[in-house]
C-alpha cells in the first residue's frame, strides 16, 4: 500500500506543541490521531510480515487506517485554514493566540 503524508510527523509535533503552549487542544488532538494512525498502520505492516498471520486482517485494518488518516489530514487542513495558521511555520495566528491567553 502506497502510503503518502500531507503532514510530517515533524509538522504533527509542531500543531501539537502550539496547542499545548495555547491551550488550544482541538489541532493538537486531530495532530495526534493522523500519528495514531500512522502507528496503527506501521503496526499492521509488521504484522503482514508474520506467515502465521491471516494477512487479510491486517490488510483491511491498514486499509481502515490509511482512509482514515486521509480523511484527518483533510480535517487539519481546514482547521489550519479556518483559522489561518501560518502555513509555512505552522504557528497558531496571533489572534487565536491572544484571545487563549486572554481566557486563562
Amino acid at each position: 500500500m502506497d502510503v503518502s503524508h500531507r503532514f510530517t510527523n515533524e509538522q504533527l509535533e509542531k500543531v501539537i506543541n502550539e496547542g499545548m503552549i495555547y491551550m488550544c487542544a482541538c489541532p493538537a488532538q486531530v495532530a495526534q490521531s493522523i500519528r495514531s494512525l500512522r502507528e496503527v498502520y506501521a503496526y499492521q505492516q509488521s504484522c503482514l510480515t508474520e506467515p502465521k498471520n491471516d494477512a487479510r486482517v491486517h490488510q483491511e485494518i491498514a486499509r481502515a487506517a490509511q482512509m482514515a488518516q486521509s480523511v484527518m489530514e483533510d480535517c487539519m487542513d481546514k482547521i489550519l485554514d479556518l483559522e489561518k495558521w501560518d502555513r509555512a511555520t505552522l504557528t497558531m495566528p496571533a489572534a487565536l493566540r491572544k484571545r487563549q491567553v486572554e481566557e486563562i
